[in-house]
């Protein structure tokens, strides 16, 4: 999760899906890792540049393979999620 201080959709995320995303079989399958947009980058090779905040960037071996920028709300989060791990399969869950 690409994210900076005094972002507030970051912090509408955190309030609304932080606490749930470890405990879900998504956030199982692909642990948060978060960055500061205007710090360090992670190690990742990506599609293209990251410029808003948050943006949400599935990773496989190194690679972007999806992303959602910005904060649908909780109630697009989770279904376009599931679309990027399905386009990029990577099982989760019961359904995989």
């Amino acid at each position: 999760m690409a994210e900076e201080h005094g972002c507030y959709w970051c912090q509408k995320w955190d309030k609304e899906i932080a606490h749930i995303y470890p405990k879900t079989d998504e956030g199982r399958a692909a642990p948060l890792q978060r960055y500061d947009l205007r710090a360090v980058t992670p190690e990742v090779e990506f599609k293209k540049r990251v410029s808003f905040t948050p943006t949400f960037i599935l990773v496989k071996d190194g690679k972007e393979v999806g992303r959602i920028e910005g904060h649908p709300g909780e109630d697009f989060f989770w279904p376009m999620l599931q679309i990027l791990f399905k386009e990029a399969n990577i099982p989760f869950g019961n359904t995989g």
